[in-house]
């Protein structure tokens, strides 16, 4: 939702003036009241909702027109707090309201209004098909089903996946501890990397749950995406540490000549720091 108000915000002026233009087209838009304002519908797929209220009164004088269906409840309604939402642009006789979620249909829109006489005529333009109508973001129903569907499928499998890992290396550890009495290094080193493996991958899943699944994000700033490496990458940093100080223990203890092992993968986890912070940096400095 929050992005949908950031790509609208960004074109604002270029919207407004694409829908003023089309409204003033159309003519005296009361007159399409006998045909449910079919016409209207017919122009901007985006349009969810036409009714009409007394400039004087400030009561809803019709029955609320969707697409489909008419819905004569709303009629004489007070809908004073509309008025306070609109703004209007010098020279123009449409008046325009900031985004919220409309009561009647439940979506994210933006309220339009022109005056004819002493009537004012409300429109609501749902925010999510007027952006993919004017090509501000893709969306298309069919390809987004599935890939939603496919991450889906991927994400709760690495939830999974994760799961299984903190459970076995849990049981590996007190089977270690507890059934075969085996308390050494790799019994504790061990399941801390097995757990840390499967913060990483729970991270990471949820990461793509939230911006592919639950959320589609249409944000052209690439916060989220660094975000999700750098965590992505200081759990692995963190998981190879602990790793690199098994290995120096084991080759202390057992086989010292091949102590230089040991430093090749201090070395390679330091590499491996030093490239996530040069990518930090860069993408920092690339987003001020």
């Amino acid at each position: 939702m929050k992005d949908y108000f950031e790509v609208y915000f960004q074109n604002r002026d270029k919207i407004e003036e694409f829908i003023q233009e089309s409204l003033l087209k159309l003519g005296k838009v009361n007159k399409l009241k006998e045909s449910n304002f079919k016409d209207v519908f017919t122009l901007f797929p985006s349009l969810e909702l036409v009714y009409l209220i007394n400039k004087d009164t400030k009561i809803q004088i019709s029955a609320n027109y969707h697409r489909n269906k008419i819905d004569k409840n709303a009629k004489d309604e007070p809908r004073d707090y509309l008025i306070s939402k609109l703004h209007f642009k010098e020279g123009s006789p449409a008046a325009f309201s900031s985004p919220y979620i409309s009561s009647a249909t439940k979506n994210s829109c933006i309220t339009v209004s022109i005056k004819e006489g002493e009537d004012i005529i409300f429109f609501d333009f749902k925010i999510e098909t007027l952006l993919e109508r004017l090509n501000l973001i893709e969306f298309n129903k069919p390809f987004h089903t599935i890939t939603k569907s496919f991450y889906m499928m991927a994400g709760f499998s690495m939830v999974l996946l994760s799961v299984f890992i903190i459970f076995y290396s849990l049981g590996d550890f007190f089977n270690s501890l507890f059934v075969q009495n085996n308390f050494t290094l790799d019994s504790i080193f061990k399941p801390v990397i097995a757990l840390t493996l499967g913060i990483a991958i729970f991270d990471l899943a949820k990461t793509i749950l939230e911006q592919e699944v639950f959320f589609k994000s249409y944000s052209r700033n690439s916060k989220v995406e660094t975000k999700m490496i750098s965590k992505f990458l200081i759990t692995i940093i963190i998981a190879l540490s602990i790793e690199a100080l098994m290995v120096v223990f084991k080759i202390a203890m057992q086989n010292y000549d091949k102590m230089i092992n040991a430093l090749y993968l201090i070395l390679g986890v330091s590499s491996i720091i030093v490239a996530l912070s040069v990518f930090i940096y860069l993408t920092s400095k690339k987003t001020k």
